[in-house]
């Protein structure tokens, strides 16, 4: 990747992490995003906590959603519950920690751009 790219990918991380530090009074890691895109892909606001089980499940689906434009995974359906289901269709690249991180971090920022949360204009 050129160094510009990366910078680029690196700044609107950034910005993702800047709003829902914003809207949410504290910083949140990589984790708590793909949990904040599951619940918004699940539609559904609670007054109850999400057991331990299907908060592993929202970030599943949040990871599956972001990973679904670069045509990893495709959306299904729904399971017995009503939450999203989706099926891997082309095998994820084989990656390093870091790499599998940027990978995720780069779809992060393409979702709140293409669902028109934030606006990352280039210079």
């Amino acid at each position: 990747m050129a160094d510009g790219l990366i910078q680029e990918i690196r700044d609107n991380w950034l910005k993702v992490v800047g709003f829902v530090e914003q809207n949410f009074e504290r910083k949140p890691d990589l984790n708590a995003i793909l949990f904040l895109i599951g619940i918004r892909e699940l539609g559904e606001i609670r007054e109850t906590t999400f057991s331990k089980e299907e908060k592993v499940h929202l970030m599943h689906i949040a990871t599956c959603k972001i990973l679904s434009y670069s045509g990893y995974y495709q959306h299904i359906g729904s399971d017995q519950n009503g939450w999203p289901a989706w099926e891997n269709i082309q095998a994820l690249p084989n990656l390093g920690y870091l790499e599998q991180e940027n990978l995720i971090r780069q779809h992060i920022v393409e979702y709140f751009e293409k669902e028109e949360i934030l606006s990352f204009d280039s210079v």
